[in-house]
């Protein structure tokens, strides 16, 4: 859970999320006014978005209010791989995500207020790099051993973000740093390869 710059780590037990200090997350939040789990919705953050120095950056730049709730996940037959295009601010290559049969990945899930949806919707060009998409293909399964039933992901909306093909075959960001995939050369995908419903 991620306020005022600060990181608090979270855990499961004795019936819920808490954090370190033992205090249940649910109380935390509505005793300070914030929206409460029922009240967010799951989008799985891969690349940047699960970093705490993005979430700082959001908050600095766009305006992003309130606790962001951050929970580990692991992610099955899905990939974080990097795009076909780069940013025009940075040169650096964004990752996107694609459907990778037998492929596993730890990601972070966000548990995303209303309004830190539309924040993000800004972040990630909604529409124009990326579509907000409801996730059917994988699985996605948070710590506590809860299944996400179709959960967010922003997903490639334009060729730039569709995934980099080298030699035929995306690259997992997992297996090369930013800094090699900036120098990475191939062809754009025709699809991720997921099944999505786009929002």
């Amino acid at each position: 859970m991620h306020l005022d710059g600060i990181g608090h780590a979270l855990g499961h037990r004795e019936g819920g999320w808490r954090l370190t200090a033992g205090e249940a997350l649910e109380a935390w939040l509505t005793s300070r006014g914030a929206p409460g789990l029922a009240r967010r919705r799951p989008v799985l953050a891969y690349g940047s978005n699960a970093c705490p120095a993005k979430i700082t950056w959001l908050r600095a730049e766009l305006g992003l209010t309130g606790p962001v709730v951050a929970l580990h996940a692991e992610c099955h037959d899905l990939a974080a791989v990097w795009a076909a295009g780069v940013r025009q601010r940075d040169g650096q290559r964004p990752a996107t995500l694609a459907a990778m049969p037998g492929t596993v990945e730890r990601h972070a899930v966000w548990l995303a207020t209303e309004e830190q949806l539309r924040v993000l919707d800004v972040c990630e060009g909604r529409g124009e790099r990326y579509h907000l998409s409801l996730l059917h293909s994988g699985t996605v399964t948070l710590e506590d051993g809860t299944v996400l039933g179709e959960p967010l992901a922003y997903t490639a909306a334009a060729p730039a973000r569709m995934p980099l093909l080298v030699d035929g075959r995306p690259v997992r960001t997992a297996v090369a740093a930013q800094a090699r995939a900036r120098r990475l050369r191939g062809d754009p995908a025709a699809s991720h390869g997921l099944r999505v419903t786009v929002l």
